[in-house]
């Protein structure tokens, strides 16, 4: 079967699985202008289950192009089940290129396929070097909300433990420096975000970088990291 065939089909089956009353409330939370079936994550789950399983054999390259296929598609629950598919399967993840990445970037327009992306491929590839810093030190100053955000939550596969990560301040706090004054809620979250996991790493360096910046931090930045700080917690 052809990629294009097998993304007819794996489109075929999460629309079989996806819940009308289920598309508004994903729009509403993560509102983009690509199509949304509307699926539950359990549901979801299953139909990735199914097709990890059949293409668990098959060379890292048919399953890249699969998955670029399905995020070219439009669809935000495509667009999740083509970052899983690739990052679940060892000789895809091994075989990712800087061009795969800039084709399954392409298109993100909402919190959730950027951190999707960012999480699974796109910070783990910057750290393994297939993604340089100029990379995302382009996306940190692109007019794009959405890939702001990206080079920001790519941070946290340098830090966050079960991501692979070990520590990585300087590239943390080097995208950190771009987002500080960037006034878009979007990307505040995602630099509380980046800064609360690096805090586990490097707790003088995220309190350096607040006493740097206080003018222009985000009041959401500075109160969570600093909650973070002080209690180990995000909230409460």
């Amino acid at each position: 079967m052809s990629v294009r065939n097998l993304a007819d089909e794996i489109i075929a089956a999460l629309r079989a699985a996806a819940k009308p009353g289920r598309v508004k409330a994903a729009e509403n939370y993560h509102p983009t202008r690509q199509e949304v079936l509307g699926l539950y994550a359990a549901d979801m789950r299953a139909v990735l289950a199914v097709y990890r399983a059949r293409l668990k054999s098959r060379p890292g390259r048919e399953v890249i192009g699969l998955a670029r296929q399905l995020a070219a598609r439009d669809i935000l629950d495509a667009r999740s089940l083509a970052y899983e598919l690739v990052a679940g399967h060892r000789a895809a993840m091994a075989g990712l290129t800087r061009a795969d990445l800039l084709a399954l970037a392409r298109g993100i327009d909402n919190w959730r396929s950027v951190d999707e992306f960012a999480c699974a491929l796109g910070g783990v590839k910057w750290r393994d070097g297939v993604l340089g810093d100029t990379d995302i030190t382009r996306w940190a100053q692109s007019r794009d909300l959405w890939l702001r955000r990206a080079a920001v939550v790519c941070t946290v596969p340098l830090n966050l433990k079960a991501r692979g990560g070990t520590g990585d301040s300087r590239r943390t706090l080097m995208v950190c420096e771009l987002a500080a004054a960037d006034g878009k809620i979007m990307v505040q979250k995602a630099l509380s975000w980046a800064l609360r996991e690096l805090s586990r790493r490097d707790r003088r360096g995220v309190e350096l970088f607040l006493k740097r910046h206080n003018a222009v931090l985000g009041a959401l930045v500075k109160r969570e990291v600093l909650r973070k700080l002080r209690t180990g917690k995000k909230n409460g």
